[in-house]
């Protein structure tokens, strides 16, 4: 399916650049694109053991969320080996992003033939996607927030494709919890090699941003992860 197009001009360098400075103010762990692709092509083969039903709550509780909203149009940011991608509405098309293609390579091993029509799969930079603004009813997240390297381009992007009223739906790791502490601040030096921050903030990330926040759920085991339903606006 050749769905993505670039309808609108690539960030201006002027315009990348105050995005990339604000996003990384104040996000332990500076990420680059390398290191994303990098850990990710290290994680593709082994991903499903480590991450599959560790985070599968996550996961489910998402998918969950988004069924009754009964959109015509889903993008998953994020969609790595497509361990989702069975779980959204038969009746809604969906479109995967990612950034990694040996991640990729995995989640299309997951498609059936008869999903070909409805589901269409795309190695592209979430952080500058090449979709028209206001192009889906539903943009979900799954542990992507906290692994892109400027969380606060990612949210502009997703907010420009979404259309107004539409759905954003966020999973992810967020810090403060007191019993985490001690193992977040541990993992902090690791953020590179790791491919994700283990320190994250729900208010930097989420709370602060002029959209409305429908719910914010625990989730996962030890409610190590928020599930988080948005509104865009």
């Amino acid at each position: 399916m050749n769905e993505p197009h670039q309808s609108n001009p690539p960030l201006s360098p002027k315009s990348a650049d105050r995005g990339a400075e604000s996003a990384g103010r104040g996000v332990p762990g500076a990420l680059s694109r390398a290191h994303v692709e990098r850990s990710y092509r290290r994680y593709a083969p082994i991903y499903d053991f480590l991450f599959g039903a560790s985070l599968g709550q996550g996961r489910d509780a998402m998918a969950k969320l988004v069924s009754p909203l009964r959109p015509t149009h889903i993008l998953e940011v994020g969609v790595g080996t497509g361990l989702t991608l069975g779980r959204y509405p038969e009746t809604a098309r969906v479109t995967g992003i990612d950034v990694s293609k040996e991640m990729l390579a995995v989640a299309r091993t997951r498609l059936k033939s008869e999903d070909e029509e409805r589901i269409s799969l795309h190695v592209m930079d979430a952080e500058a996607m090449a979709f028209p603004d206001k192009h889906f009813d539903c943009v979900t997240l799954p542990y992507v927030l906290s692994v892109t390297p400027n969380p606060d381009r990612l949210v502009a992007e997703v907010r420009r494709v979404c259309k107004p009223g539409g759905h954003i739906v966020i999973v992810n790791h967020f810090s403060g919890q007191s019993s985490w502490r001690p193992l977040e601040a541990l993992a902090r030096p690791l953020a590179k090699w790791l491919g994700f921050r283990s320190e994250f903030s729900l208010e930097r990330h989420v709370t602060r941003h002029s959209w409305v926040v429908v719910s914010v759920v625990p989730t996962n085991m030890f409610a190590l992860s928020r599930l988080i339903h948005i509104r865009n606006v």
